[in-house]
């Protein structure tokens, strides 16, 4: 029998809400998965199984507030094994589907896996295997996206893919089943034909459909209503009881009407006919996300912009000299990235309000420095994250924006990748952007606009000359930072960059 308890959760938390069981007593569970998740004020937290087994007993019921290293369920061993021959009797009997006793081997079931942190479903974007096709063990079968990444679900074993489970454009959760495989070579004569999309999954139903009431508040939910001004009572909750979950509040937030922006045109009840020359393409979850998350920034943050320019002069010479000899001895390019970054982290130190964030009616100051790079992809915009930019070289900082970009480019970001930055850059410049005022990324309080690089006339000492300027923006959160301090941040960005030798010697 082995115990699954409350995992650390962080530094300064020590308690946290169960939010819902994702198996129930008795049900066989495999080894790191996802049986659980709690809610915190910060974050949810899945607790995955510590191997495989039976899930016995459950210790702590949906709703219960539990500390660090308390009981939550017990875990009986071997269990899992012994549940293997039902799901084979289960199995479909059709003449068309492959008997799941074939001398080839043993049908195995293929689910969506977690996600990462506060991601509960998805849409199934694209299958790259049909039924029939032999795939390998670790092959990409599917790809899912969420709201923040796409996920490659890799096969869990060698064999032939029997039948496909879930169609195309469905939206799907953790756990659901969504293909099955036959382990061998000549396992699938006859493959399964993708059913209708009725046979995917059904979502769960609401166990109320009223608001949550006297219900007991998570902190999670409770954090989300604060931050939006809304009352946590007026939230329809799924959970236990009618409690709203953290997700029950984020659904909650999407479709509440923006007071703010009443003068806005009202969506239309359905949507309008398309003209012959028009196409309807539904919005990825990755584009919906980008687009919710900009306007909620222009409607929470007091955005302001301020400008500035850079003779990009004496980087430029420093970069022709030393590109070639700085590329053979790090193996990667020196681009104009790492001076800005750098620059950045200079004077986010000597204005920290730049750095922070607000959080209810206080301020986090940081004293680390994960400068989140844009970069635009097929898919949307994108923003993964160098970390610990302060301690790191220009090299160091070139081959994490390197891999970064490479990764974004081929849909391999993780949620690490993306989450944690405190402060962003954005470089309109490689898309011949002349100016722009950036919007924020929240929670963060600044965000830097680079843009192209072109010869203007400028007067330097009394006499005019060309020289190689780029326009900056500097978009900062007005309700922490102040004016004075977010022209002073700009200035220093400037100051290091034409003078790159002081900024690097740090004089």
């Amino acid at each position: 029998m082995t115990d699954i308890t409350v995992p650390t959760l962080g530094e300064s938390v020590t308690e946290a809400t169960v939010g819902q069981w994702l198996k129930s007593a008795g049900d066989s569970v495999e080894k790191d998965e996802v049986i659980v998740e709690l809610e915190t004020d910060k974050v949810s937290v899945e607790v995955p199984a510590p191997e495989a087994g039976v899930l016995s007993e459950i210790i702590a019921e949906e709703g219960a507030t539990v500390e660090i290293g308390a009981l939550l369920a017990k875990l009986s061993e071997g269990g899992a094994e012994g549940s293997a021959p039902a799901a084979k009797e289960e199995a479909p009997k059709s003449d068309d589907a492959p008997a799941a006793s074939d001398a080839s081997g043993e049908t195995v079931e293929v689910t969506v896996p977690a996600m990462g942190e506060s991601v509960a479903e998805g849409t199934l974007s694209s299958w790259m295997k049909q039924p029939g096709d032999a795939v390998s063990k670790d092959e990409t079968l599917v790809e899912i996206e969420t709201d923040k990444v796409a996920v490659e679900v890799p096969s869990p074993i060698d064999g032939v893919l029997t039948e496909i489970v879930v169609s195309e454009g469905e939206t799907v959760e953790i756990g659901t089943l969504i293909a099955r495989i036959s382990a061998g070579d000549g396992a699938a004569a006859t493959p399964t034909p993708t059913p209708a999309p009725a046979a995917s999954a059904p979502a769960p139903t609401s166990s109320s459909s009223a608001p949550s009431g006297d219900a007991p508040v998570s902190p999670a939910v409770r954090r989300i209503a604060s931050e939006n001004n809304i009352d946590p009572s007026k939230i329809p909750g799924t959970g236990k009881d009618g409690r709203a979950t953290k997700g029950d509040a984020l659904a909650y937030l999407e479709k509440k009407p923006m007071e703010k922006t009443a003068s806005a045109p009202a969506p239309s009840a359905t949507p309008r006919a398309t003209g012959p020359r028009e196409e309807r393409v539904k919005m990825t979850r990755l584009r919906q996300t980008i687009a919710r998350r900009l306007k909620e920034a222009q409607d929470t943050a007091a955005m302001l912009t301020t400008f500035n320019d850079v003779d990009m002069t004496n980087i430029m010479s420093m970069r022709k000299e030393y590109k070639d000899n700085f590329e053979k001895r790090h193996g990667v390019k020196l681009g104009f990235m790492s001076f800005f970054v750098k620059a950045v982290v200079n004077a986010l130190q000597e204005v920290p309000a730049v750095n922070a964030e607000i959080d209810g009616t206080d301020i986090i100051y940081k004293n680390f420095y994960d400068i989140g790079v844009a970069v635009g992809t097929e898919k949307g915009l994108v923003v993964p994250v160098v970390r610990d930019c302060d301690a790191l070289s220009l090299a160091g900082i070139e081959g994490a924006i390197s891999d970064l970009g490479k990764k974004a480019r081929d849909g391999q970001l993780s949620m690490q990748d993306l989450q944690g930055g405190t402060f962003t850059i954005s470089n309109g410049g490689v898309y011949g952007s002349m100016m722009s005022t950036p919007i924020l990324n929240p929670p963060q309080s600044g965000v830097l606009g680079m843009h192209r690089i072109e010869q203007r006339p400028v007067a330097i000492n009394g006499e005019v000359v060309i020289r190689p300027m780029m326009y900056l923006a500097l978009s900062y959160d007005h309700r922490i930072v102040d004016g004075k301090e977010a022209v002073t941040f700009l200035v220093r960005v400037k100051e290091a960059l034409e003078n790159p030798e002081r900024m690097l010697l740090g004089v």
